[in-house]
C-alpha cells in the first residue's frame, strides 16, 4: 500500500499516469463514449462520475502549461444547451491547478474527439452520464 493516492484511482491507473510523459494525454470518458473503438487502452470504471475522478486524479496531474489547449471538451450541437458539467470541470480544474497551466476549455467536434482520442495514452470509460462529459487531459511537467 502507498499513502496519499485516493482509494478511487486503480492502481493501473496510477501506473499509467506515472509513465505519460510531457505532452502525453489521456480521455476521462463517459458511458456512451466507444472506448474500446477508438483507443490504445482502455480502463473501465463504470461506478465512477468523471467530477470525482477529476478531482482525485489532477492533486497528482499537472497540466501541461506549454500549450493553451491542455484541456479539450467534445463540442455540444448548436441547438443543445451548454452542458452544466462543463462548469462543474472548470471548478475543479481551476481549484487544483497550482501551476495556472489552465486557460480555457478548446471545443472538438465529435468526430475529431474520437480521432485524437485514438492517440492517447489511455482512456478511462466512467459510468457517467452527463451528456458531453468527455474531457481530454495534456500532461505537463512536475
Amino acid at each position: 500500500m502507498l499513502r496519499g493516492i485516493p482509494k478511487i484511482l486503480p492502481p493501473d491507473l496510477v501506473k499509467f499516469m506515472m509513465e505519460m510523459g510531457h505532452s502525453d494525454f489521456l480521455v476521462i470518458a463517459d458511458a456512451n463514449f466507444p472506448g474500446t473503438a477508438h483507443a490504445k487502452s482502455v480502463i473501465r470504471m463504470d461506478s465512477v462520475c468523471i467530477p470525482e475522478l477529476l478531482e482525485a486524479m489532477l492533486p497528482m496531474y499537472p497540466l501541461d502549461s506549454f500549450v493553451t489547449d491542455s484541456v479539450k471538451l467534445m463540442r455540444n450541437l448548436p441547438s443543445e444547451p451548454v452542458p452544466e458539467v462543463w462548469e462543474t470541470y472548470r471548478e475543479i480544474i481551476k481549484s487544483c491547478d497550482t501551476d495556472k497551466a489552465f486557460n480555457e476549455f478548446v471545443y472538438l467536434d465529435r468526430l475529431d474527439f474520437y480521432a485524437l482520442a485514438e492517440h492517447a495514452y489511455i482512456v478511462i470509460q466512467t459510468g457517467d452520464t452527463a451528456r458531453y462529459g468527455n474531457i481530454i487531459l495534456q500532461k505537463g511537467v512536475c
